[in-house]
């Protein structure tokens, strides 16, 4: 299939993107400690990734209490908000626009990271879970810890961290971002409140899809409040069961929760799926009732070729596809689709969240080089 409308320009709300390749967030653990502070060797990162038409910097926690692994950047202190600043005015130098995912890592977390016992909407543990620390193990590698039964959070609770969200966005246009995507999937905190395995709770926040539904809608209706539901977005992934996040019931409260997010006409929905290999088909079903249900822009992010990419715009199911591990080891991944490149592959998985500077992060070769 030739590669067609990956390469079209795209208008995003007032934003104007040159293209539809997407650097979606990807955790690498390379915030300056103590204090979890973005750097230069960040900005560097994001500078040379800017041949994606629309960048989201990593998840970034919105509270310490928020942080579940080591070396995340945060973005709740002013030292954190002028280092998230390199970050932004290295990428905007390059013309593009960059968003910053808000995360709160919920019952995935362990008092070695942060010092604190995790919050979750009910006391159970994710099972055959682990987060990571850095303790110095050989070669700088993270040491996987499992994590700890979590704290069941009180409606005082929920209000803080919907508070801490709101706070965070703001926070975030201060540091230069051009807006926000609520982390909503892959098992974190407003992924757990969302699915009846981990969502236990029999007050106005659980029991059934319509409450299960309630802490993600009055969380992203306070970002877009704070900084204009044309700069949010909302990150899902009702397919991905890892961290223990099996729910027969999810999709069903997924399509609750997307038409409501649709009456709140925030800019975009980011699709999340699965990356690895042997990772669960999307029914085609899906997809198009997702289109039906969602006005605005949807963003698709898994382990996609080009052409899979392609496809999903031809037909007008998607409007923009994010290539993580793609853009892991090749910053310059739109020019080497273009030219039918070779790619460079992630040669040591030691630094994917090794914290160990620029080896295996901002040593990728470009095309030349």
């Amino acid at each position: 299939m030739e590669i067609i409308k990956l390469f079209e320009p795209y208008t995003m709300g007032s934003f104007v993107l040159p293209n539809r390749f997407v650097l979606p967030p990807l955790t690498r653990s390379r915030s300056a400690e103590p204090g979890e502070v973005p750097n230069e060797l960040m900005a560097a990162y994001y500078a040379q990734r800017a041949s994606a038409g629309f960048l989201i910097a990593e998840a970034t926690q919105v509270s310490l209490q928020g942080m579940g692994y080591a070396r995340t950047p945060g973005i709740y202190t002013r030292k954190q908000i002028e280092g998230w600043k390199l970050v932004t005015d290295a990428v905007h130098q390059q013309g593009r626009k960059i968003f910053l995912q808000l995360w709160h890592t919920g019952r995935v977390g362990s008092s070695k990271v942060n010092g604190l016992q995790p919050v979750a909407p009910s006391p159970i543990a994710a099972k055959n879970t682990n987060v990571y620390i850095f303790d110095g193990a050989p070669n700088g590698d993270a040491t996987f810890v499992p994590v700890e039964t979590p704290r069941e959070m009180t409606e005082a609770d929920i209000r803080t961290v919907i508070a801490e969200f709101s706070r965070a966005a703001k926070n975030a246009m201060e540091a230069g971002f051009d807006g926000v995507e609520i982390h909503g999937a892959n098992g974190y905190l407003v992924d757990q409140f969302l699915r009846s395995n981990s969502n236990k709770r029999t007050d106005d926040y659980g029991g059934t899809g319509e409450k299960r539904t309630r802490f993600a809608m009055e969380l992203t209706k306070a970002v877009a409040d704070a900084v204009g539901k044309e700069r949010t977005g909302l990150r899902v992934a009702p397919f991905i069961k890892f961290k223990d996040m099996d729910d027969p019931e999810i999709l069903d409260t997924m399509m609750l929760l997307i038409e409501k997010i649709n009456q709140l006409d925030i800019l975009y929905l980011h699709f999340s799926e699965a990356d690895w290999d042997d990772a669960p088909q999307i029914p085609y079903g899906f997809r198009v009732n997702l289109r039906k249900k969602f006005g605005n822009t949807i963003i698709a992010t898994g382990n996609k070729t080009p052409e899979q990419g392609e496809q999903l715009l031809q037909e007008g199911l998607v409007d923009l596809v994010g290539f993580g591990r793609k853009f892991l080891a090749n910053p310059d991944y739109p020019e080497r689709v273009r030219k039918k490149a070779t790619l460079n592959e992630i040669t040591d998985t030691h630094t994917l969240f090794g914290g160990g500077g620029a080896r295996g992060y901002s040593d990728y070769p470009f095309l030349g080089n």
